[in-house]
């Protein structure tokens, strides 16, 4: 029988600080710092809509100083690359380039999925919605905005505004969504009811 203490919240939040702390360490293994890996996996993970410095900036909750910082470092070393938006004169957008794509493939967290990819089913998808549930309460609790996938947000539209065919549609930006798209962060998310 398990004790009282073991199977705490403390317990679990203890582990998550572990594990946060051992991932930190593995970060500073080369030529990027926690701060750069982590806008490299936003940046690869973020949609057209939120590719952009104040979107990084709100993502991370970092200052304008530390990610004008680390953008300047990812830029000088190559790894992304800023452009003028189409049809917006004072916003960048921020791509990876082919050596900042090829870098993620060296990413210390991706030992860290194959760890949980290692679980049973059941556990893994046990760990995914207690994780999610968790998040999205301290969100909730810090009035943080969500950063979730476009196919969970309220605002998404499968097959556009009908529903009939014309591909995917974000009806806040009114634009259409390939379904690439559709599993990519957006700074503008708002949870689907019942996501």
């Amino acid at each position: 029988m398990a004790r009282k203490d073991e199977d705490s919240g403390s317990n679990a939040a203890v582990m998550l600080e572990r594990l946060a702390r051992l991932m930190r360490v593995a970060e500073h293994d080369g030529d990027l710092n926690p701060a750069q890996w982590e806008a490299l996996r936003y940046l690869a993970r973020a949609n057209r809509f939120s590719n952009s410095p104040a979107a990084l900036t709100r993502y991370l909750g970092a200052t304008k100083g530390t990610i004008s910082q680390t953008l300047m470092a990812l830029d000088r070393k190559g790894y992304i690359a800023k452009a003028e938006r189409p049809g917006e004169k004072r916003s960048i957008t921020l791509t990876l380039t082919v050596k900042g794509e090829e870098k993620l493939k060296q990413d210390p967290w991706a030992k860290l999925n194959l760890d949980i990819d290692e679980l049973g089913g059941k556990t893994r998808r046990r760990l995914a919605q207690g994780l999610s549930d968790v998040l999205a309460a301290e969100l909730k609790r810090g009035e943080y905005r969500s950063f979730g996938f476009c196919h969970t947000c309220r605002f998404f539209r499968v097959g556009g505004k009908s529903g009939a065919g014309e591909g995917h549609r974000c009806i806040l930006f009114d634009q259409p969504l390939a379904l690439a798209d559709s599993t990519r962060l957006c700074v503008e998310h708002q949870p689907a009811k019942g996501a």
